[in-house]
């Protein structure tokens, strides 16, 4: 568990699943995937959550405001799925409610994810990447102090080629860089 200011990063419990696949669901919060996805979806995703959490240590963890919100969404780190030329690499992601955006909770959860990255797991580098399109998460990963690789540009292997979602821009922040940020506990 990991604790910041307004929120709790935990383990997951049965009862987030019913507002995971709400997120799941939601076509706005799901507007750069290639699909929203139903309950038995969300709940298989949910376990491959859990299994990813045994296997490694860490996860994508859910994100619960400490003003009373149980559950407003997902955020932490995970190993890269897929190979590219970037693998392999622990990428840090994240997915919250729509209520839950616009008040910084992303940013908040995201910096103390990075400091677990680099601090107790000793990463060397973490990356991030969506789909060009998706400017709220490229401003949330310069927030957080990630830089755009340029040359790092890939098509995602898991979607076809052409697929208008293929196309996704890479991002990257190195443990001494991340240490040398104002607001990183490592400095």
């Amino acid at each position: 568990m990991i604790e910041t200011p307004r929120l709790i990063l935990r383990e997951w419990i049965e009862s987030d699943l019913e507002p995971f696949t709400q997120l799941c669901a939601d076509e706005r919060v799901r507007e750069h995937f290639p699909s929203t996805l139903d309950r038995e979806q969300s709940a298989e995703w949910a376990t491959r959550i859990g299994d990813h959490f045994r296997q490694h240590g860490f996860g994508f963890w859910a994100v619960e405001c400490r003003a009373g919100a149980p559950f407003i969404g997902y955020l932490g780190l995970n190993t890269v799925s897929f190979e590219a030329h970037f693998t392999p690499a622990v990428e840090i992601g994240w997915g919250f409610a729509r209520q839950a955006w616009g008040q910084g909770y992303a940013t908040e959860a995201a910096r103390a994810a990075l400091d677990f990255g680099f601090e107790t797991l000793a990463l060397a580098e973490i990356v991030s990447f969506t789909v060009p399109a998706n400017v709220r998460s490229w401003a949330l990963m310069e927030r957080i102090g990630m830089h755009r690789d340029r040359a790092g540009d890939f098509d995602h292997p898991s979607l076809a080629k052409g697929h208008p979602l293929g196309g996704h821009v890479l991002y990257r922040v190195e443990a001494r860089g991340w240490r040398a940020l104002p607001g990183s506990r490592a400095r």
